[in-house]
């Protein structure tokens, strides 16, 4: 059974300026959808979705049993947070569909998101973050590849953007004293700012650079010259991060994002304003940054030792 007007849907997303990835997912969620109608509910026809197939459906995605888009069991149960992403993508369908004036079933309205756990993410000893930060010029071997991968980290700790954000920088989008204007999530401007540490490792990385190419960060070996307009691949960093923790031995889990929570996080301790963290990390919501910031639990007890009136 094949959903309806779902080609449509994605051409839809994709006419509205939605972002591949964006697209890729929604289709991704649409096809498990698409799969347990015909898999597993016995769904023959759209006609005959109700509301009780989208409690199976619910039931289905918490399942561990369920199957992914090729077919092959899950490895593992979905957090609450991809669960509410695949049903917030069959309601936006719905919702397409009868803005198509197509009838539906069921109302998007019936769709209803689980509740979500609250976690409090893991980031590592700030002084672990800054040996890992500093670990490129002692563990790499080719001195082009040390200030490289030393200037991403420290340009991903000085700005706090996300690993995407930063592959995709050309240096034509950095003025002289460090200011970046980047197209963040959802096509979203903002500026970032680079440290005076931060620029001068950046800048002995660029000195280096005999090539005309504009991105930021390119590759410098394995490729060819003609294939270094490229720009450094996202799995290369998250891969090279990790065997830099690894040597290191940080125990925490640490990836390009956890730079970007250390970088909230530790802005937080240094007394930097929620409101201001917000912008340089371009969340729309101040409760979405409220999640970056609230991790340390250092800096609760310090200003519970400070504040508290009874403290004496």
């Amino acid at each position: 059974m094949n959903l309806p007007l779902l080609d449509d849907f994605l051409l839809s997303l994709q006419t509205n300026n939605y972002s591949s990835e964006t697209v890729y997912n929604y289709e991704r969620d649409l096809k498990v959808f698409e799969r347990f109608l015909s898999e597993d509910a016995g769904v023959k026809d759209f006609k005959m979705v109700s509301k009780r197939t989208l409690e199976l459906y619910k039931a289905y995605l918490v399942s561990q049993d369920r199957e992914t888009t090729t077919g092959a069991k899950g490895q593992k149960r979905l957090s609450s947070f991809s669960i509410n992403r695949h049903l917030s993508s069959l309601r936006n369908y719905l919702k397409y569909l009868i803005e198509s004036d197509y009838r539906t079933p069921v109302s998007p309205q019936n769709i209803k998101l689980i509740k979500t756990e609250k976690k409090i993410p893991k980031i590592a000893e700030f002084e672990d973050l800054r040996k890992l930060v500093e670990s490129p010029t002692k563990l790499e071997r080719k001195t082009i590849i040390a200030k490289r991968n030393r200037a991403m980290l420290e340009v991903l700790f000085s700005t706090g953007m996300r690993i995407s954000e930063l592959l995709s920088v050309n240096k034509s989008q950095i003025d002289r004293e460090g200011k970046i204007f980047i197209r963040g999530k959802g096509k979203k401007e903002r500026f970032v700012y680079l440290t005076p540490r931060a620029m001068k490792y950046l800048n002995e990385y660029l000195k280096m650079r005999t090539d005309d190419f504009e991105y930021l960060f390119i590759p410098h070996e394995g490729r060819g010259l003609k294939a270094q307009d490229r720009n450094v691949s996202a799995s290369y960093l998250q891969e090279k991060i990790k065997e830099y923790r690894e040597i290191l031995g940080i125990n925490v889990p640490t990836s390009a994002h956890s730079l970007r929570h250390g970088f909230a996080t530790y802005m937080a301790e240094q007394g930097a304003n929620p409101a201001a963290i917000q912008i340089l990390l371009g969340h729309e919501s101040l409760e979405t940054t409220t999640r970056y910031v609230h991790p340390s639990q250092r800096y609760a007890q310090k200003t519970h030792q400070k504040y508290h009136p009874l403290k004496e």
